[in-house]
């Protein structure tokens, strides 16, 4: 069983079409959506989902009204302006303001702010036409999104084992935080998408640093190759130069948004070069795992 992680180093690159696309061409697999921050490969998957499960982020504080003497402490001390007074003159803690620091309940005399767990977000266990998806989504201004991103990547693998599944292949999170790194780890390849401009490039090679600092295997597709052939050029010769291979180049097609608004994955959609040049991609990319 590998793991195939799909990332670019900046959104909108079509990180999230090209894992539909292989969620159809890929056999005996289980998907994974890490993407948690905007989650939107459900979307075109449609999953039925089988399984919720609580997920609870950092502890948030809590002020016992009961116990508290009112002394403002914790209100000088909220570097993040989370704690408030009533006009009462009793002190509440704003839970979104919240950044879990726990300075408010050390510095507390009167130890009237315990620490509670807090539920940010859910993920789910569901079934698709393509096979089985985890996938997750956070609450409002909720974080610790790296947390929830080894959460459903743990329970896609364990998955996987339990039904002898070939691939498990994860959309990935854009840039280069905590989220990225926790979607890399343990994964046996990295496919960076990216675009022939000035920002494409940059962020392909901060992504494809970080893959190459945890030592996993990097290769590279360039979507929308022929908006500028130049910048194509630069990215292959960089790529040629620092031993990443580029698996595809997929042309801009205006098709892609068509499929997005019928909700499906564009290679169901239509039959056309570009759906070619991403099954190449994909037989590609089979053949340097």
């Amino acid at each position: 069983m590998k793991q195939l992680v799909v990332l670019s180093g900046k959104g909108g690159t079509g990180k999230t079409v090209l894992s539909a696309c292989f969620a159809v061409l890929a056999s005996n697999k289980v998907l994974a959506d890490c993407d948690v921050d905007a989650a939107n490969l459900y979307l075109l998957l449609h999953p039925k989902i089988q399984e919720t499960h609580p997920f609870f982020g950092m502890n948030k504080a809590r002020i016992e009204t009961e116990k508290c003497t009112e002394c403002g402490q914790c209100a000088e001390v909220c570097r993040f302006d989370a704690i408030h007074q009533t006009q009462t003159g009793d002190f509440w803690v704003d839970r979104i303001s919240c950044e879990s620091c726990g300075i408010c309940s050390l510095i507390c005399p009167a130890e009237a702010i315990p620490m509670e767990k807090n539920q940010s977000g859910e993920w789910y266990v569901s079934r698709t036409s393509y096979g089985p998806f985890v996938h997750a989504k956070l609450g409002i201004g909720e974080e610790n999104s790296g947390k929830l991103v080894t959460e459903v990547r743990k329970n896609a693998k364990e998955l996987a084992e339990k039904t002898g599944m070939e691939w498990v292949i994860i959309d990935g999170p854009p840039g280069i935080g905590c989220p990225v790194i926790a979607s890399l780890s343990g994964a046996d390849l990295t496919l960076v998408v990216t675009e022939p401009t000035p920002s494409g490039m940059h962020d392909m090679k901060r992504v494809i640093q970080v893959a190459s600092h945890f030592g996993i295997k990097t290769a590279c597709c360039i979507n929308k190759y022929d908006l500028n052939v130049t910048n194509t050029d630069q990215i292959q010769d960089w790529c040629d130069k620092n031993s990443v291979s580029v698996v595809g180049k997929i042309p801009y097609d205006d098709s892609v948004t068509k499929s997005m608004i019928q909700g499906k994955p564009l290679v169901e959609y239509i039959d056309n070069p570009t759906t070619r040049a991403i099954k190449d991609s994909w037989e590609n990319l089979k053949n340097s795992a």
